[in-house]
């Protein structure tokens, strides 16, 4: 997955929010770990407010 693609499909995980949405961020964000690494996915924590909006921290692994 690019990181383009996981910002869109984060995008809509934001938009609508929800226990649901939470468990797909992680899918998405997990997939980034593999493919991006640890720092990546952090960035996106942060782009997306993922620590406010869901409850991920930045500063450790999910």
């Amino acid at each position: 997955m690019t990181l383009d693609k996981a910002r869109a499909l984060l995008a809509t995980q934001v938009d609508f929010g929800g226990g649901y949405n939470r468990h797909g961020a992680q899918l998405i964000l997990a997939e980034v770990r593999r493919e991006h690494g640890e720092d990546s996915a952090r960035v996106l924590i942060r782009e997306f407010h993922l620590d406010e909006i869901f409850g991920f921290s930045p500063s450790e692994s999910q």
